[in-house]
């Protein structure tokens, strides 16, 4: 079975980036990991902090979206990293959804819209789905975490 999810109110959509699952990363507190990958796009620029600053996650995105905005030059090269890093720390934040997530077991997760062949699959399948795999990265990184043994 394939787990697909793209809104925010379906039974995944605490997936999305979307989803309203604040962070703590970086000295900053994110109302969203969708805050967090947008404002890195812009890490050492004004803009960095005018999107953290953004409430909605739609807006943030658009923010970054916006190409008169000065990119960081490595951004290609780092942003793959930026999103693994944002979505564990939201999944070892919020036990709720890290249980979510682990219930998946071994299933395919896809981020599914035609919006985008990168992070999600396109709509068809034809797109990459690299949210849906650092997803899965994630799944397999919390489920070999060692058993915290209290005394």
């Amino acid at each position: 079975m394939t787990i697909y999810f793209y809104s925010t109110k379906d039974k995944y959509g605490s997936f999305s980036n979307f989803s309203h699952h604040p962070i703590f990363l970086d000295g900053y507190k994110w109302l969203t990991t969708e805050h967090y990958f947008q404002a890195n796009k812009f890490i050492g620029h004004p803009d960095y902090h005018e999107l953290c600053a953004i409430i909605s996650p739609k807006d943030v995105a658009k923010a970054g979206r916006d190409r008169s905005r000065p990119l960081r030059s490595d951004w290609e090269q780092v942003k793959d990293d930026v999103m693994r890093k944002c979505v564990l720390r939201k999944f070892q934040t919020h036990v709720d959804i890290r249980e979510l997530l682990l219930s998946t077991g071994d299933e395919q997760i896809v981020e599914h819209t035609v919006n985008d062949k990168y992070w999600a699959d396109g709509g068809d399948g034809s797109g990459k789905n690299m949210l849906g795999i650092i997803l899965m990265e994630t799944r397999l990184y919390l489920k070999n975490l060692p058993v915290q043994v209290s005394d």
